[in-house]
Order: structure tokens, then C-alpha cells, then sequence
């Protein structure tokens, strides 16, 4: 039996999670309560867990091969040695904060955007998570909305409407809407949109989930237009502020999250001061479903 013990942190979803040390080797009956949990809660939260990136990866794997997101477009220079880390930071290659207008924190601009990790992939991302290292003065705070809820709170005729619709996403759609368009050719081909049906159903729960977020561009099969506006509203919807957990940031933290059943974005901070959180990325693959049973 599993020592993991859970305390709501919010009405519609989201636990902070405590009873397991993960500097250390998860027992099976520890991964199987996480999962479990993961598909009750959709966000877990570990407070006081001083995590080494090799630790961090080796707690990652515990759940289903790692993914690397973007780093397949942009292959720039990385202060991290493992590319399976993902440098959630205002730091750049150098070890130093970066120049305000540096392609650093345009990446920290595209994630203050309602998103999922890598939905703009097929296989996509399942749990995401990020560890805190350093936080600034101020902000930075991270926050998350359950898909789940915002499906079950759509109204009859919109159900109805979405049940049968899908949405493209794209991998560099959060960057082109913030002005960085420069891309070749063969990077945009790097990454193909992806299709996704707007009522979703999440694996592990068996819940419908509104699966919305900044990286749809279109709806299959409507005017651009059309299909923007209508994408917009229901993220719109799915980001009401009593949907929404608002995380504030120690170091030390482990925040877990599902990406089919959630969205998510940072909130601004002074970066000229320091931020440095690493994320990984398991893919939804069956490889990780098994694990999740």
C-alpha cells in the first residue's frame, strides 16, 4: 500500500500531495497511487522536494518515455546537458539572465498563453512536470484549468455542437501570434499540426474534456475566421477564474500535470530577475497508458 496522502487544493480539482520522498525510487504501488491520483485531482502538487535533474528524470520515467517538445524545431544551444530537460528560465546558454528581447523569453512570453504541452503533436504530452529551482522578488505564479469541468459546465447546445468538431493545432502558433514569424520552411514542416477532437475524452478517468487552447488554430472544416472567434470563446469559457488553480511558486516544488485534462500558463514577472524551473514531458503513448493503468 502506498504511503501518498492528498489535501485538496481547490473545489474543482487539484491536491497537494505529501507521504512519498521523490529523490528516491518509486515502489509500483507508488506509481499506480500517483496515477490514480493523477486521474481523480488532474494536478498534484509536492512541496519540499529537492529534486537534482538526474533525480528528476529519474522520477519522470517512471511514468513513460520522456519528450523534448520544441527543442525538435528550434535545436539552440542549452545550459541543461539533458535534452529530455526542459529549461523552464530566463537564463540563457552562458549561465546569465537573458536580454530582454532574446528568443529566451519570447518562449517565456508564449508560455503565459492558456496552453497544453505539445498539443501540437501526435503522440501529445500526458503528465508534465516542473520543479522550482529559483523564483523572483515577485510574479511568475503559475495557473491551471481543469478541461474536464469546463466541458461538464458547456451548456446542452454547445455539446452538442462541439461533439463532432476538431481542431488543428500547430507548434509554432503561440510564436507567430507574438510577433516571431521568421521561421524556414523546413522548421515549420519539423513539427506538423496535429488534430484534435474538440470533445475530447481523458484516458484514465473516462471524463469528456473540453480540449481547447492557444496552440488550436483552426476548427477543421470552417472558415479561419469563423473557427478563431469561436476557439477563442471557448477557451474563454474554459479559463473562468473558478476554474482556475493559481500555483505560487517555492523552491523545491514539484508540480505534476496532466495535459490531456488541463491547461495552463505563467504569469509575468521581472525578468530581469532570476527564474529557473525544469520541466519534463512524458508522451501519451501506450507505453504510458500501461503504466497509468
Amino acid at each position: 500500500m502506498s504511503s501518498l496522502q492528498l489535501k485538496p487544493i481547490h473545489p474543482v480539482f487539484g491536491a497537494e500531495a505529501s507521504g512519498l520522498d521523490l529523490t528516491r525510487p518509486l515502489a509500483p504501488e507508488d506509481v499506480r497511487a500517483i496515477n490514480a491520483a493523477m486521474n481523480e485531482h488532474a494536478v498534484l502538487v509536492f512541496r519540499g522536494q529537492p529534486l537534482s535533474a538526474q533525480q528528476q528524470l529519474d522520477f519522470a520515467r517512471h511514468f513513460g518515455p520522456l519528450d523534448i517538445g520544441l527543442k525538435r524545431v528550434f535545436k539552440r544551444p542549452e545550459r541543461l546537458e539533458d535534452e529530455r530537460l526542459i529549461d523552464i528560465s530566463n537564463v540563457d546558454a552562458q549561465g546569465k539572465v537573458a536580454h530582454r528581447d532574446s528568443p529566451k523569453n519570447l518562449s517565456n512570453f508564449a508560455n503565459q498563453l492558456w496552453h497544453s504541452d505539445s498539443s501540437f503533436m501526435n503522440p501529445r504530452a500526458a503528465y508534465s512536470m516542473l520543479h522550482c529551482v529559483i523564483t523572483p522578488s515577485w510574479g511568475g505564479n503559475t495557473e491551471f484549468a481543469d478541461l474536464r469541468h469546463a466541458y461538464d459546465t458547456l451548456d446542452e447546445r454547445t455539446k452538442a455542437e462541439i461533439e463532432d468538431l476538431q481542431a488543428e493545432h500547430f507548434a509554432l502558433h503561440t510564436r507567430i501570434l507574438l510577433g516571431d514569424d521568421a521561421y524556414t520552411d523546413d522548421q515549420k514542416k519539423e513539427i506538423p499540426p496535429a488534430v484534435w477532437p474538440l470533445a475530447d475524452t481523458h484516458p484514465g478517468s473516462g471524463r469528456k474534456v473540453l480540449f481547447v487552447g492557444v496552440h488550436a488554430r483552426e476548427v477543421i472544416g470552417w472558415p479561419i475566421a469563423e473557427g478563431r472567434m469561436y476557439l477563442s470563446d471557448l477557451l474563454e469559457h474554459a479559463t473562468r477564474r473558478e476554474n482556475v488553480y493559481v500555483h505560487e511558486w517555492m523552491p523545491g516544488d514539484l508540480v505534476i500535470w496532466d495535459n490531456r485534462s488541463t491547461l495552463h500558463r505563467g504569469r509575468r514577472y521581472d525578468i530581469s530577475e532570476r527564474r529557473e524551473l525544469r520541466r519534463t514531458t512524458i508522451n501519451d503513448t501506450p507505453e504510458a497508458m500501461l503504466r497509468a493503468a
